[in-house]
This record gives structure tokens, C-alpha cells and sequence, in this order.
């Protein structure tokens, strides 16, 4: 069994799950998560790898050390919890994709080669476009389409920067790459960044994730993102350029998410904004930045998956998710929503809560990296992140004013599985010393120091304060029923408009181009047809027959000049 890759039980699940229906299906859509997870943790070891040779290529199908077995644990946990969040769907093609795209990323984490990690790097693209489309609505293909486009592209960079690579250093191996490698470096950094929804480059997650089935967003936060932050942590530990693009992406999703109206594109800004310190993280590159990375990576798997379920849950009850159009649901909703406010603080860094002892890691390796002005960015970053995630989902959802809405609880099946992440939150919140064993390096941090929990609790007290300021003199930006791009609209609105203003451009150019070079032609027939020799050059008054005769009569002669030779 410790020669199984353990995508494998995923992929045979995703066929087993084809021809089943019913109470089968959703016992071995259970059973893959828990058995691979099994496997991880009783049969695979540090240092176990599996090789395939292809001609003259080894690939490393398994490649087995701390950084890629804590992942694999996490994907496990995830796609369970997902699962069973999903037990109630009867559309097939959402199981088969969702559990392809989850063996898929179980396949990225343990790929010790680039091409290895190029083919499972594309499955996760084409199996995740499926839990967009599977919803069935014009604004999902479209989204979709856009979606695929960005991860196809993204493949395509990682493909050639692995042969660039191989060309000049003669290894397919996945470690470390950094930039120093040159253009290979770059185009897999490029196509790294793409899926880690770097800044200019994410606009497929805020485009995609909301127009996902209820379901199938629960499935996209948690994978390709984090195969992404994985995939740098590995090959672009300690690049400096990943600080100051980290802390954008902490920073500049905070405005759009305030003032964006569809709560699941506000989660999708607020994933973002996570992951952007996840990259700081890594851009630091000390044993105490990565660890937090990692954490914070594991922490968030937990915590925003279980916000979009809170938020799917509403979505499937109350057929809506435009903050403009909730409210009250406390009042239907009670369990999901004491749920969706565990997740909400989980995703704060209250303290005794997930996010606190993974983000409060990268905020103190930030210090002790001397990057004291970004360290106050990223504060800030905090600050915006209890607004628009900790205050905003739960209030303009559950409370704010009251919508009407009166619907029943969230099935049973999504009640569990959001109670499962909950207890998650919680427990490592209370109990951090679990996660931080599994980390790949060292942990020599502690998080529960009396004068960070004060700071952050005063970060937070101050952060809501703030909120309910705003909100009492208006100045809070109101729920408005509206679609709100931010890049997206350089290819959703620029260039369509450009390139029918170019087609049109060229429509007349060559209109007016004809008309000039018509003009002068017109008036020299006009003048030849009016002339007195117009009939002989036109030859209108030759006979038919005189003129096959003559035509006749040249060909013949030609032929006999050439037979005889004399045309030589």
C-alpha cells in the first residue's frame, strides 16, 4: 500500500461513483477521503518516493516529505467536509468533477517532477470549470469559459518554463527554482502566480467562484489556491518580490468586498485577500514565515470553506445571496447562522479561534523580518478583513433588516459538515500545539502572549467600532443591487468594445479606400463608353462566330510551329 499514489483511490472513486446512485454513492464518496487519509497517515513515509520512466524521463509520480504530507492531510479533511456538504446533490457530473478535482490536487502536492506536476496542474483546471458550468446559467458558461481560459493559460507557461528549465540544467526536478533560473523561472513563477490570483492575475476567482453551483464553490476554495501556495512555498521560498505582492493581495481586495453586493464574490475577494498572507509568508522565507504560511493555508482551507457553506446553505434555502436582498434569516436559519459566525471569527484571528494562531505566525516573522511599514499594511489588511468577512457576511445575511424571508433550516447533511469545520476552528484555535507538529519546520512560537491577544482584541474592538460608526451616520457603503469588475473589465467591457470599434474602423477604411480608387475609374469607363471607337476596343459590333474563327485559325498555327520546331 505504500506504493499507491494515493490520486489513485480519488480517481477510482470518480469511476465507481459513475455507476452508482443513491445511498452506495454517497457511502464511497465518504469512504475516499477517509481511506486516503488513512493511507497518509499509517502507510506513507518521509522520504517514500515512486518513480515511472517515460523514454528518457524518470517521473516522480510520489515524492513524500513534511511540506507535501501535511497538505495531503488537509486535502483529505476538506474534500470529506465538502462531501458531505454535497450528499443531497443528485447531479453526477458535480461528484466526478468534484472528486477528480480533489485527487487532482492530491496528485500536485506529491508531484516530485514538473511535468508530473504539469498534468495533474492542468486536471485541476478541467475538472474545476465543471462546478462552474454544472449550474446551468448563461452567466456561468460565460464565467466558466473565462475561468478555463486563465488556468489553461497558466498550464501552458508552467509546461514551458519545465522545458526551459530541463533545457538548461538537465532536471525535471520540483524543489527549489527561484527566480535566479532565468526566463524558466519566471514563466513558472508566472504560472504559480496565476493560480495563486496574484494582482492583474485573479480576476478568474472573483469572476468564477460566485456563479459555481452551491456546492461546487465549497470545492474551488479549497483547492487551487492552496495547490498554488504550495507549489511556491516549494519552488520560491525566501523571493522577496512574494512580500510585497503578498501584501497587496492582503490589501487591495478589502475595497472591492466592501462595496460588492453577491456575498460569495465577497468571500471570493476575502480568499484573496488570505492567501495574500500566505504569499508574504513565503516571500519572507524563514522557518517562522513558513510555518505560518502553511498554517495559515491549513487554517483557511477550514474556516472559509465553512463560510461558503454558510453562504451556499442560504443561497440553497432562500434561492439568493445579494446582501441587498437578506436579512433576518436568523430568524429561519439559527443554526447556520451561529455556524457562519464561528467561521466569521475564525477568519478575524479572535483569539481562541483557527486564524488567530496561523496569521498572528506571518504578522510576528513580518516584525522580525524588518518590514516594519509593511507589517502596519498588513494590519490594516486585518482591520478589513472583520469588516468585510467577520462583520459583513454575518450581518447583511442573518440580521441587518429584515428581509421577509421566512425558510427552513439548512439540511441536515450541510448542517453536519459545517459543524465538523466549526469544531475545526475551534479546535485548533484552543489547541494550535496539534497543527503546528505537523508543520515542516521547526516551530519554536507560541501564540498566546498576553500583549498580542490584547493588541489583536483592541485591533478588533476598534475595526467593529469603526463599523458601526459608518453604518449609524450612513457612510457605510450601501447594499446596492449591482455588478462591480475590477480587471475583469479590461476583458468583459474594454475589449469587446475595442474590437468591435476596430472591426467598424476597418469597415469604413475600406469603404472609403474603394470609393476613392471607384471614383476615377467610373469617370474614365463613363468617358470610354461615350467615345466614337468605344464599340471597336469593346468589340460589342465583332460577330461570335468571325471571332472563334480567328481564335481558331492563331491556335492552329501555333500548333504547327510546334511540331514542326520552328517555335524553338
Amino acid at each position: 500500500m505504500s506504493e499507491l499514489s494515493p490520486f489513485v483511490l480519488y480517481f477510482v472513486t470518480a469511476l465507481l461513483v459513475g455507476f452508482t446512485r443513491g445511498l452506495p454513492r454517497q457511502v464511497i464518496l465518504l469512504a475516499a477521503p477517509v481511506v486516503t487519509g488513512l493511507h497518509l497517515w499509517l502507510n506513507v513515509e518521509i522520504g517514500s518516493t515512486i518513480t515511472h520512466a517515460i523514454m528518457s524521463y524518470e517521473l516522480i509520480i510520489l515524492r513524500v516529505d513534511k511540506l507535501s504530507l501535511l497538505f495531503g492531510y488537509l486535502f483529505c479533511i476538506a474534500s470529506f467536509i465538502a462531501s458531505i456538504f454535497s450528499l443531497h446533490v443528485k447531479d453526477t457530473k458535480q461528484h466526478i468533477a468534484g472528486v477528480v478535482y480533489a485527487g487532482s490536487a492530491l496528485g500536485a502536492v506529491f508531484a516530485g517532477d514538473l511535468i508530473t506536476l504539469f498534468v495533474f496542474w492542468e486536471l485541476l483546471a478541467i475538472s474545476s470549470v465543471f462546478l462552474i458550468w454544472a449550474r446551468g446559467t448563461e452567466r456561468a458558461l460565460k464565467a466558466g469559459m473565462r475561468y478555463l481560459v486563465f488556468q489553461v493559460l497558466s498550464g501552458v507557461l508552467l509546461l514551458a518554463g519545465a522545458l526551459v528549465y530541463y533545457h538548461n540544467t538537465g532536471s525535471l526536478a520540483f524543489d527549489h527554482i527561484g527566480l535566479e533560473a532565468g526566463v524558466a523561472g519566471w514563466l513558472i513563477f508566472i504560472a504559480f502566480g496565476i493560480k495563486s490570483a496574484f494582482p492583474f492575475l485573479h480576476s478568474w476567482l472573483t469572476d468564477g467562484y460566485p456563479e459555481a453551483t452551491v456546492t461546487g464553490t465549497v470545492f474551488l476554495s479549497a483547492f487551487t489556491t492552496k495547490v498554488a501556495v504550495y507549489a511556491l512555498a516549494r519552488g520560491f521560498a525566501g523571493e522577496e518580490i512574494l512580500v510585497y505582492i503578498g501584501v497587496s493581495m492582503a490589501c487591495f481586495p478589502i475595497f472591492y468586498a466592501v462595496i460588492e453586493n453577491d456575498l460569495r464574490k465577497v468571500l471570493a475577494y476575502s480568499l484573496i485577500n488570505q492567501v495574500g498572507f500566505m504569499v508574504t509568508g513565503i516571500g519572507i522565507g524563514t522557518a517562522l514565515a513558513l510555518n505560518g504560511a502553511i498554517a495559515h493555508a491549513f487554517s483557511d482551507v477550514i474556516f472559509k470553506g465553512l463560510l461558503f457553506m454558510s453562504m451556499g446553505a442560504v443561497l440553497y434555502r432562500a434561492g439568493n445571496i445579494n446582501g441587498s436582498d437578506l436579512g433576518g434569516l436568523y430568524k429561519s436559519m439559527p443554526k447556520t447562522t451561529v455556524l457562519c459566525i464561528i467561521g466569521a471569527l475564525s477568519i478575524s484571528a479572535f483569539p481562541l479561534f483557527s486564524g488567530f494562531v496561523s496569521k498572528s505566525m506571518v504578522m510576528t516573522a513580518l516584525m522580525h523580518g524588518d518590514y516594519g511599514y509593511l507589517w502596519l499594511l498588513m494590519l490594516f489588511a486585518s482591520a478589513g478583513v472583520f469588516h468585510h468577512a467577520g462583520i459583513k457576511i454575518p450581518y447583511f445575511a442573518f440580521f441587518a433588516h429584515d428581509s421577509g424571508i421566512r425558510t427552513e433550516e439548512a439540511p441536515n447533511n450541510m448542517l453536519i459538515a459545517m459543524t465538523i469545520a466549526a469544531v475545526l476552528c475551534i479546535f485548533i484555535g484552543t489547541q494550535p500545539q496539534y497543527l503546528y507538529a505537523l508543520l515542516p519546520w521547526e516551530v519554536e512560537y507560541w501564540p498566546y502572549d498576553l500583549t498580542h491577544v490584547l493588541a489583536q482584541l483592541q485591533l478588533l474592538f476598534f475595526s467593529a467600532l469603526a463599523f458601526v460608526w459608518l453604518n449609524k451616520k450612513g457612510l457605510y457603503p450601501p447594499e446596492l443591487p449591482s455588478v462591480n469588475l475590477d480587471m475583469e473589465w479590461f476583458y468583459r467591457k474594454l475589449l469587446p468594445v475595442g474590437a468591435q470599434q476596430t472591426v467598424n474602423f476597418l469597415h469604413c477604411a475600406k469603404k472609403s479606400t474603394l470609393t476613392t480608387i471607384m471614383a476615377p475609374m467610373q469617370g474614365i469607363q463613363t468617358k470610354l463608353a461615350q467615345s466614337s471607337v468605344a464599340k471597336y476596343y469593346l468589340s460589342e459590333s465583332w460577330p461570335t462566330g468571325s471571332m472563334v474563327f480567328w481564335i481558331s485559325a492563331i491556335l492552329a498555327a501555333f500548333m504547327l510551329l510546334d511540331i514542326f520546331g520552328l517555335g524553338h
